[in-house]
């Protein structure tokens, strides 16, 4: 399909709107934030629903008590986030209020994704508040979310979002027009690329490694949200937020941005969940041909090809698998502890009984139970 028929089917869209945007000298940039939810509220009236993942706690926060800087400490930032989170709300209160629109506040960590359970408990949620008509506003729950439970940064949490929605479009608005060739500010001619595949190899090539001053992402974790949405089939847009009515030229079919093609073979909703909500315990290191077998041949892994283990995990633990040049390239459940697999790694599967004195499956991890990323199979 073509970038415009994408965007004409597009009814429920995953906004992301970054702290560049957002903000203007350490605070909030109210005309701006007013603007876009003007936008948004128009586009709600030509029956699209917006789940909106923003930014801006913190700065809004450092604004609101007085300091000079984004503080380094992680107790002193997560302090920030609380006091400028309600701050933020209230502007978005009143901005969606002048449209008649209600909105919900949503803070989420990784482990609110990772446990099955929470999951659906949050997708109710969100499904129950748009057929209300109210437009959630979700943000990672930075004030108590520990470096282990961080989605990393807001880019990632809305791709996360796409799939626990069921969202038809993922936009990334930014401070610049776009995915550019390279990063910009090391090359000023770099051309602006508006049609990418998020399968492309060479993509992550392009983004610069730099983020903003007040947010946590840059370039580099667009391009890994892209991906992650275009594996559940959701095309992404990056354009510029600072652009006054970006949102109507996007969805008028407008060549503005970078438009990013979704994979052909998406994940089901259930891989999508293991391949980036869930947490790995642990780690199994192949042989090449056992990821051969893996990547390119659907099967599933056996002791033969496993050559180490690496931390301690119960039976049904997710692990990721790396092969031998030390690359992750897929993850799943595993049938057998760590111990067990020690112990069996390197057999045929006709000798692991003989091993363990007892046999519960033939695969170490069912191929019904592994997922190979996208971006790397």
């Amino acid at each position: 399909m073509s970038r415009q028929q994408y965007l004409t089917k597009a009814r429920r869209v995953v906004l992301k709107l970054g702290s560049a945007v957002l903000t203007a000298t350490y605070g909030l940039n109210l005309p701006l934030i007013q603007r876009l939810v003007a936008e948004i509220a128009a586009l709600r009236r030509q029956d699209r629903q917006f789940v909106l993942v923003s930014s801006g706690a913190v700065a809004a926060g450092v604004h609101k008590l007085r300091l000079s800087e984004k503080p380094q400490g992680i107790p002193q930032q997560q302090a920030v986030a609380a006091a400028g989170q309600s701050t933020l709300m209230y502007t978005y209160e009143e901005a969606f209020a002048a449209h008649g629109v209600k909105v919900a506040q949503i803070l989420l960590t990784h482990d609110d994704l990772a446990a099955r359970s929470r999951f659906l408990n949050a997708r109710n949620t969100l499904f129950t508040l748009l057929q209300w008509g109210v437009v959630p506003i979700i943000n990672e729950n930075d004030t108590v979310a520990t470096e282990e439970l961080k989605f990393g940064d807001n880019d990632n949490l809305a791709a996360l979002i796409c799939n626990l929605v069921e969202a038809d479009l993922l936009i990334l608005l930014t401070n610049t027009d776009g995915l550019y060739a390279r990063d910009p500010r090391e090359d000023p001619q770099a051309p602006l690329l508006t049609l990418v595949e998020t399968t492309d190899p060479q993509l992550a090539k392009a983004a610069g490694r730099r983020p903003s001053a007040l947010g946590r992402g840059g370039m580099l974790s667009k391009i890994q949200a892209v991906k992650k949405a275009g594996a559940i089939g959701i095309p992404s847009l990056i354009a510029n937020g600072l652009t006054p009515g970006i949102l109507e030229m996007l969805f008028a079919g407008k060549e503005v941005g970078t438009f990013c093609l979704p994979q052909a073979q998406k994940l089901k909703s259930r891989q999508y969940w293991l391949a980036y909500n869930v947490a790995p315990e642990g780690a199994i290191l192949v042989d090449t041909g056992a990821r051969e077998a893996l990547v390119h041949a659907g099967k599933s892994l056996l002791p033969a090809g496993i050559l180490e283990v690496f931390g301690g995990f119960r039976k049904g633990a997710p692990v990721s698998l790396m092969d031998p040049d030390g690359q992750t390239f897929a993850i799943g459940l595993t049938n057998y502890s760590s111990r067990d697999i020690n112990r069996i790694k390197g057999k045929k599967t006709q000798e692991i009984a003989q091993a363990l004195g007892h046999k519960d499956y033939d695969e170490v991890i069912h191929r019904d139970n592994l997922v190979v990323f996208p971006e790397i199979g």
